[in-house]
C-alpha cells in the first residue's frame, strides 16, 4: 500500500506518515498531545512526566504517537540532546565585551531553550519560534535603534537572515539560508560574528584614529607657527609664541618637516590597523580621543619645537 508522508513544517512542529489506516506523527511534546488529543486520546502522566525531565536536563523531547481503530495514542519518547561546542560559553563571553547581545533563537520548549541557553552562556533566547517570531524578534530590535546579525543554517532561518543588518549562513545550512544570508561562512562556526565584527570595528577604529589624529595635529600645527609668523607684521601676537620657536622661517620649515616625518610614521599604523580590544562603544570612544585626539594635539608642539631647535643649528637658518 501506498504511504502519505507528512513533511515537517514551523507550524505543525510535527511530521509523520500515514499508512495502511494508520496514522503514525512525531514531533515536539505540544504538537503531538494536541493531535492526540484532537482525535479523542488521552496522553498518560508518564509521557508527561518524562518529557519535563528531559527537558529540564538540556534534551529536546519528541514524542511519537499513533492513531488506528483502537484510538489515538502517545507510544514512546525520544531524548535528543544538543550538543554545545567547547570553548561555546567563552566565544559568548567575548562577544558581551564587545558589547553584544546575544540572543538564541530556537524551536525548542522553553524548559530546553532554557537550560542549553544557561550551558552557552547566552544573554537570553526565544523558545518554541516559528520564522515569523524570529523576523518580528529582528524588527523589534532594529525599531529601537540597534544593529542585529543573525546566524543561521535552515529554511526556517531564511526570513530572519534577510531582515537583519548582517545575515551569515552557514556552509553546511540550505541553499534558502546562503541566498537570504549576506555571506556564507565556510566553517559554519556560530560564533564567527566575533571576527566579523573585529575586522569591521578595526576598519571603522582605524580610519576615526587617523582622522581624529589628522583633525589634532592640523590646529596644533597651526597654533604653533602662526604667532611666529605674523609676530613681526602683528607683534601683539607674539604673546601667542608659546612655543617661542626661533623665527618665522625656521617655525615654516620646522612645520612642514615635521609634517613630511608624521605621514611617514603613520603610514604602518594606516596599514596595519589600530588594534582592536573588546569593549563597549563608549570606552572606546573615550580611549581613542585620549589617545589620538590628545596625542594629536600634543606630538606638533614637540616635534616641531625640536626641529626648530636642531635648525637654529644650521647655519644660514639660526
Amino acid at each position: 500500500s501506498e504511504a502519505a508522508w507528512i513533511e515537517f513544517t514551523a507550524q505543525t512542529r510535527m511530521s509523520g506518515v500515514d499508512v495502511d489506516g494508520r496514522k503514525i506523527r512525531k514531533g515536539a511534546t505540544g504538537s503531538v498531545v494536541a493531535w492526540v488529543k484532537e482525535r479523542g486520546g488521552t496522553v498518560s502522566e508518564d509521557a508527561r512526566a518524562l518529557t519535563e525531565r528531559i527537558s529540564q536536563v538540556g534534551g529536546t523531547p519528541l514524542l511519537v504517537a499513533l492513531e488506528d481503530d483502537r484510538g489515538a495514542r502517545v507510544l514512546g519518547v525520544i531524548h535528543l540532546k544538543d550538543v554545545v561546542k567547547e570553548g561555546m560559553r567563552e566565544r559568548f563571553d567575548e562577544l558581551r565585551r564587545m558589547g553584544i547581545r546575544t540572543v538564541m533563537i530556537t524551536g525548542d520548549n522553553p524548559l530546553t531553550a532554557r537550560a542549553i541557553a544557561e550551558e552557552a552562556g547566552v544573554d537570553d533566547f526565544l523558545a518554541e519560534a516559528t520564522p515569523e517570531d524570529k523576523m518580528a524578534l529582528i524588527k523589534r530590535e532594529q525599531a529601537g535603534g540597534k544593529l542585529v546579525a543573525m546566524t543561521g543554517d535552515g529554511t526556517n532561518d531564511a526570513p530572519a537572515l534577510a531582515q537583519a543588518d548582517v545575515g551569515v549562513a552557514m556552509n553546511t545550512g540550505t541553499s534558502a539560508a546562503k541566498e537570504a544570508g549576506n555571506m556564507v561562512d565556510l566553517d559554519s562556526d556560530p560564533t564567527k560574528l566575533i571576527e566579523i565584527v573585529e575586522i569591521g570595528k578595526q576598519l571603522l577604529i582605524t580610519r576615526g584614529a587617523l582622522t581624529t589624529f589628522s583633525i589634532a595635529n592640523d590646529v596644533a600645527k597651526y597654533f604653533a607657527i602662526i604667532p611666529a609668523m605674523f609676530a613681526v607684521a602683528y607683534p601683539s601676537l607674539d604673546k601667542l609664541n608659546i612655543m617661542g620657536l626661533h623665527s618665522p622661517e625656521s617655525a615654516i620649515l620646522s612645520a612642514v618637516v615635521f609634517n613630511a616625518l608624521i605621514i611617514i610614521a603613520l603610514v604602518p599604523l594606516a596599514l596595519k590597523g589600530v588594534r582592536y580590544r573588546p569593549s563597549g562603544a563608549d570606552a572606546m570612544l573615550r580611549r581613542n580621543l585620549a589617545v589620538y585626539g590628545l596625542g594629536g594635539l600634543v606630538a606638533p608642539f614637540l616635534g616641531i619645537k625640536l626641529i626648530d631647535m636642531l635648525l637654529t643649528l644650521i647655519p644660514g637658518i639660526g
